[in-house]
């Protein structure tokens, strides 16, 4: 039995022109350009940014220098620092700063009653592929304020981004004023999950900046 193309009524030259044309297809798809990414939303600095930053600026907010600090609830915190095209952004440094388990800062503003052992701000460069790490705690509610981190991005002497890391499921999220000031997708941007590891919590909070 005859079973070539021609024979089922597909010109054989009909189908050599689709075969050439595939490949034209597939490289067409993938040049397409990737849509922009939306920039992480900014939110006010607060005002317990550090007037003096520690000795010890260092990514371990758990150790203020020989100080160990207690806390119940360790956790990491990382992600990645990209521009708007997803390239990581090479030389960055990603500062954050936060309360203690106590809800007090390192600042006159608030009486300067943080735990001495707990750092309270620290400050890393990113690495080649933009990537970030903190030590620090689960961040705690205090007076008017659900949990939160403070973070801010620099470039040199650039300010790019001042914004806050809210935890996904905290009860006193849609009771802040800055958290329900929010879109639902800046919302999303800025509120993640705390999850359970073996050596505390982990969270990851990426951030997309104008470079």
């Amino acid at each position: 039995m005859n079973t070539s193309p021609s024979s089922r009524g597909l010109p054989r030259r009909s189908i050599a022109a689709a075969v050439i044309a595939l490949p034209a297809f597939w490289i067409g798809a993938r040049a397409q350009p990737a849509a922009p990414r939306r920039p992480t939303p900014s939110q006010t600095e607060g005002p317990f940014y550090p007037v003096t930053l520690p000795a010890d600026t260092d990514g371990d907010l758990l150790h203020n220098g020989p100080l160990n600090y207690a806390t119940t609830q360790p956790a990491w915190v990382d992600g990645t620092v990209t521009d708007l095209d997803g390239r990581a952004l090479r030389g960055a440094q990603v500062e954050i700063w936060q309360c203690d388990e106590a809800g007090h800062y390192h600042h006159p503003g608030d009486g300067d009653r943080a735990d001495r052992a707990f750092q309270g701000f620290g400050r890393v460069a990113v690495d080649a592929d933009g990537r970030y790490r903190f030590r620090t705690l689960r961040p705690v509610p205090y007076s008017g304020r659900t949990p939160h981190i403070h973070f801010k991005v620099k470039l040199g002497t650039r300010e790019l981004l001042t914004t806050q890391l809210y935890v996904e499921g905290a009860p006193g999220n849609v009771r802040d004023g800055l958290w329900r000031r929010l879109s639902e997708p800046e919302r999303a941007a800025l509120t993640v999950p705390f999850e359970r590891a073996p050596d505390g919590w982990k969270a990851s909070f990426p951030i997309v900046v104008a470079a």
